[in-house]
C-alpha cells in the first residue's frame, strides 16, 4: 500500500477492524485495485494469479463479511457528517442482483417471474438467482453524497413464509419482525445511532417506506423522516382517514418545478400545495402495541393530467414542522433528492458491473459488493463535488501526484487564473471522455469512473517508472 496514488482508501479503511493485519492488507489491495480498473473482472485488476488467489480467499474467507469490509467507511461517513453543518438526509431503497446461475441454492432467490406459455399453452415460470441489498446514503441538503451509513443483504429464503402467511391474516396485522419491512427499521436505526446526531438527521423514502412502525421507531430514537406515502391511514378518532381531512384543505401556494416527458424533453410542472398537521392511527390490529402521533401530511399536485407523461402526484408525511408554503417546499426538494440512492446503485451495476461476477455463494458477492459500495461512493462523491463545492482546493480529493499528472496530461487554452477543485476534476472527466465544450452540462459518473481509472493507471506508472529510473 505504498505510495501516494491510493492515499484515499488508506484513510477512508482507517476505522476496519479485521479478524488479522493480513486480511486487513488484503482489503486495502483490493479497494486499489478495484478503484484503478473499475467494472473489470477480479483476474483483470488482480493481474497475476497468485494475487487473483488470494482475492477469492479473501471473499470466501468465514471471518470477513460485509459488515466487517464496511465499517471503516461507515466511520469516514461520521466523520464527513461531523465535519459539516446544517441537516443530513439519509436516504434508503432496495435493488436486486441478478445472477446467472444453473444451481440457485449457493446464492439464493429473490423473486419468480413469468416466461410465457409453453406449447400446450400453460403459463410457465422460472425463480430468478440474486440478492436483495437496502442501502442508506448520506447526503447533504445540496446533494453532495457524504457515505454509507447502514448495509444490509438478504434473500427471499429467510422470509419465505410471509406471502403465506398473509394469505391467512391480514398484512396489517403480521408482526413487522416477520416481514422483510424490517430492514428498513434497521437501516433508520443503525444510521442513527452511526451519525450520533439524531435531531439533524432526516430519513427520506419513497412509498415503500411508508410503513407506521418506522414512523415510531424514529420518534423513539429522536430522528425525524420524509416519506412519500401510499397508504390512507385512519386520522382523528378514527371515523375518517388522512385523504378525508385533506380534501377539507385549501390549496396554500404553487411551486413551478422541471420534469422531463416520457421523450425524455424538457417540461415544466406547476403544483398546487396543500398541508395540514393530522392526528395519526396506526392500523387497527396495532392500536394496542403503537400509539397515535401527530405528523405533516403534505400534498403537491398538479391540477389537470399533460397528455405527454404521467401527473406529478406526491404525497409526503414528515414529523418536521410545516408552517408556510416555504417550508412545505423545502420537504419537497429533500424527497426530490431520493433519486441520487438510485445513482448510486446504478453505478453499483452499470459501473462496477456487480451483476457480472462469476463468484459463486451469497457471502462471497456480499463482500465483493460491499468493496464495490466504498468505490462506488468515491465516483459519485467527485462527481457531485465538482457542482456543489467547485472552488474547493484540489487536495480535497486529489493527491499532489494527481494534479501534476493532471497538468502534464491533459492541455488547458486559455490558462485559469485559479486553479480549483472543480478545474481538476474536470480534467479527470476529459481523460474519461468527456469533452468539456462550453454548453456541455457538468460531468456525470460514466466519465468520471473512467477517467478515475486511468488517472490511478498513469499514477501507479509515474511511481514506478521514478523508482526505475531511480535504481
Amino acid at each position: 500500500m505504498d505510495g501516494e496514488p491510493i492515499a484515499w482508501f488508506d484513510r477512508e479503511l482507517a476505522g476496519v477492524s479485521l479478524a488479522d493485519e493480513r486480511l486487513k492488507k488484503r482489503l486495502h489491495k483490493l479497494l486499489a485495485q478495484i478503484g484503478s480498473a473499475v467494472g473489470q473482472s477480479i483476474p483483470l485488476v488482480c493481474q497475476d494469479w497468485a494475487n487473483t488467489k488470494a482475492a477469492y480467499r479473501f471473499f470466501s474467507n468465514d471471518r470477513v463479511s460485509e459488515a466487517d469490509i464496511l465499517a471503516g467507511h461507515f466511520q469516514s461517513t461520521r466523520e464527513r457528517v461531523i465535519a459539516i453543518d446544517g441537516p443530513v438526509l439519509v436516504l434508503h431503497d432496495t435493488t436486486e442482483f441478478s445472477y446467472q446461475r444453473e444451481d440457485t441454492t449457493a446464492i439464493g432467490i429473490t423473486k419468480s417471474i413469468n416466461s410465457g406459455r409453453d406449447k400446450a399453452g400453460r403459463l410457465r415460470s422460472h425463480t430468478v438467482c440474486g440478492i436483495l441489498m437496502h442501502s442508506s446514503l448520506a447526503v447533504t441538503i445540496e446533494g453532495l453524497p457524504l457515505g454509507l451509513t447502514a448495509i444490509k443483504f438478504w434473500t427471499r429464503k429467510k422470509f419465505k413464509g410471509t406471502a403465506a402467511l398473509k394469505k391467512k391474516i391480514n398484512p396489517t396485522r403480521v408482526p413487522i419482525e416477520k416481514k422483510e419491512s424490517i430492514r428498513w427499521l434497521d437501516n433508520v436505526r443503525q444510521s442513527t445511532e452511526l451519525l450520533g446526531d439524531p435531531g439533524r438527521c432526516v430519513h427520506v423514502g419513497d412509498r415503500e417506506s411508508d410503513i407506521y412502525e418506522l414512523f415510531c421507531a424514529a420518534q423513539e430514537a429522536g430522528t425525524h423522516f420524509v416519506i412519500r406515502t401510499c397508504v390512507d391511514r385512519l386520522a382523528g378518532n378514527g371515523d375518517h382517514t388522512i385523504a378525508d381531512e385533506m380534501t377539507e384543505v385549501a390549496v396554500k401556494g404553487r411551486h413551478r418545478i422541471d420534469v422531463r416527458d416520457k421523450n425524455g424533453n424538457a417540461d415544466e410542472a406547476i403544483l398546487d400545495i396543500r398541508y395540514r398537521k393530522i392526528r395519526v392511527l396506526p392500523p387497527i390490529g396495532k392500536q394496542k402495541r403503537y400509539p397515535a402521533l401527530t405528523l405533516t401530511v403534505i400534498h403537491a399536485e398538479e391540477r389537470v393530467t399533460p397528455k405527454n407523461r404521467k401527473k406529478v402526484e406526491w404525497k409526503l408525511i414528515t414529523d418536521l414542522p410545516v408552517g408556510s408554503r416555504a417550508d412545505a417546499i423545502e420537504k419537497l426538494e429533500w424527497y426530490a433528492l431520493r433519486w441520487k440512492i438510485e445513482v448510486f446503485h446504478k453505478i453499483l451495476k452499470s459501473g462496477c458491473k456487480a451483476e457480472e461476477s462469476k463468484l459463486r455463494t451469497a457471502q462471497r458477492l456480499t463482500n465483493l459488493i460491499a468493496v464495490f459500495c466504498i468505490v462506488s461512493w468515491r465516483v459519485f462523491w467527485m462527481t457531485m463535488l465538482n457542482r456543489s463545492a467547485p472552488e474547493a482546493p484540489p487536495a480535497l480529493a486529489l493527491t499532489a501526484t494527481e494534479v501534476a499528472l493532471l497538468d502534464r496530461l491533459v492541455s488547458e487554452k486559455p490558462r485559469p487564473r485559479r486553479r480549483t477543485l472543480s478545474h481538476y476534476l474536470t480534467k479527470v472527466a476529459r481523460l474519461g471522455g468527456y469533452l468539456a465544450r462550453a454548453k456541455d452540462p457538468p460531468p456525470g459518473n460514466t466519465v468520471m469512473w473512467r477517467g478515475l481509472s486511468r488517472l490511478t493507471d498513469i499514477a501507479l506508472g509515474a511511481i514506478i517508472g521514478a523508482e526505475i529510473v531511480g535504481n
